[in-house]
């Protein structure tokens, strides 16, 4: 079976999308549309805009959403998902793909998330590190025994945790994580603690989005980062959905999962490789490629 997988924050770049831009009329008229749903020219920012426009919540995230969802469109009959999932903000991309979100609905939704998620960051300072060379148990512990705010929010591959928190509580964690024997436990450059609980206002006003928005009963099962597991059920969907925004990723269990229910390959759907070395790393024999035109 052909797994379709749609990354997340971070692998946003200048100039994304404009190949897809210039390559095709209906790419042309899907951006065009998303200007008018966004009410400014995102298009603009993907294509002439610098690193730091792109890092921006609420540029970052639809400009990744769009990159995903066209190229996916674009791939025409050849793209049949019998599987998708997406890591964190690509959870959205793969129910676009899937049917489950109309591509207008997709965009909004994705727009109210990086608002919510923007607003919340400034509530309270917070970060997210990179814990590397370390088992998810000894993670979990140390962020336990810490007492402010810091928690698991990826679980990326074996050995590769993301930490999500207040800028105290993830001081404190590298520093006990380094004791612990971590090869490496650095800072993240993002706006805050995304899957934490500071997330806690932004899930509100996503989940008040999401109960409003029109979902369909799905073409194949998405993977969902909550549960790790595939669900077709459209209220299902719905609650994980809102839930992910305060939950860790569970990326490496998906991945297994999705390998235990049949998957031989996986297509990664958007820009960048990021999720191809991720599930590399979680299998080591599993076909991996880039979608191409």
């Amino acid at each position: 079976m052909k797994a379709y997988v749609f990354p997340g924050q971070g692998a946003q770049f200048p100039g994304m999308g404009k190949d897809l831009f210039d390559s095709s009329p209906v790419a042309r008229g899907l951006f065009a549309t998303a200007d008018r749903i966004m009410g400014f020219r995102i298009t603009e920012l993907m294509f002439s805009g610098t690193d730091e426009d792109l890092k921006q919540t609420r540029v970052t995230q639809p400009a990744i959403f769009l990159h995903s969802v066209i190229l996916a469109t674009l791939l025409g009959s050849s793209f049949r998902p019998e599987m998708v999932a997406g890591h964190s903000l690509g959870e959205f991309s793969a129910l676009v793909a899937n049917q489950t979100l109309s591509f207008g609905d997709g965009l909004l939704l994705v727009s109210k998330r990086a608002q919510a998620m923007q607003k919340a960051c400034e509530i309270t300072p917070s970060t997210m590190a990179a814990i590397i060379g370390l088992d998810d148990l000894i993670v979990e512990d140390v962020c336990a025994s810490i007492n402010a705010v810091v928690v698991p929010a990826n679980y990326n591959s074996p050995g590769q945790t993301v930490i999500s928190g207040s800028v105290e509580g993830i001081d404190l964690a590298i520093e006990a994580l380094k004791a612990k024997g971590a090869k490496r436990a650095i800072k993240l450059a993002v706006g805050g603690a995304f899957h934490s609980p500071l997330m806690e206002p932004a899930r509100l006003e996503l989940e008040e989005a999401i109960r409003s928005t029109s979902f369909r009963k799905p073409v194949c099962p998405v993977y969902q980062n909550v549960t790790s597991l595939p669900a077709t059920d459209p209220e299902e969907i719905k609650a994980n959905l809102a839930a992910q925004l305060v939950s860790p990723v569970r990326w490496t269990r998906s991945i297994l999962n999705m390998i235990a229910d049949g998957a031989t390959s996986f297509t990664e759907v958007g820009p960048g490789a990021v999720l191809q070395g991720l599930i590399r790393k979680i299998d080591k024999e599993i076909v991996t490629e880039t979608a191409v035109l």
